[in-house]
């Protein structure tokens, strides 16, 4: 397999739209299945682009999974500092678990604040997601229990810095 990692073009923001809602759905991370509040937010990959960047994974033309990249703060920085770059909503689709997918998106996040200078790279993951916890401790993030939060009283985030 060779695994691109480039900025989403707007043309794929549907594909990646519903792939990042299978992940979740599919893993049991959103409470509610179908009418989780959550999906909607996941689904709206143009409103995240307008505030971030939307990087993706591909193989031959497909995409396989994404991730949005926060440079710096602005309304899609969940915990990040001024100096602290952030990652939100890793996706893979199923089919392409295992075969370095999401470890190529996160290895090219902290690329990307390494080049800006970033202190540190910041994530918010829920306690559920423990292949994730094992990637991100894998390439170095350590967990930050002092900035865990709820985005709402049923939904615990631990989260995960790299200092870079």
């Amino acid at each position: 397999m060779d695994i691109t990692i480039r900025e989403a073009r707007p043309e794929e923001y549907e594909a990646l739209s519903a792939l990042t809602a299978q992940a979740y759905l599919a893993d049991g991370h959103l409470d509610f299945g179908e009418d989780d509040p959550y999906l909607a937010v996941l689904r709206d990959v143009p409103g995240r682009a307008a505030h971030a960047e939307i990087l993706v994974a591909e193989d031959a033309g497909k995409v396989l999974g994404g991730v949005t990249y926060v440079p710096s703060g602005g309304p899609m920085a969940d915990i990040a500092g001024v100096n602290d770059a952030e990652i939100r909503m890793l996706a893979t689709s199923p089919e392409a678990r295992g075969r370095g997918v999401g470890e190529a998106l996160v290895r090219e996040c902290v690329r990307r604040a390494k080049e800006a200078g970033r202190a540190s790279l910041v994530l918010s993951t829920q306690t559920s997601m423990h292949a994730a916890h094992r990637l991100y401790e894998r390439l170095g993030f350590v967990r930050t229990p002092e900035r865990d939060w709820r985005p709402i009283e049923t939904v615990p985030l631990l989260t995960y810095a790299l200092k870079l």
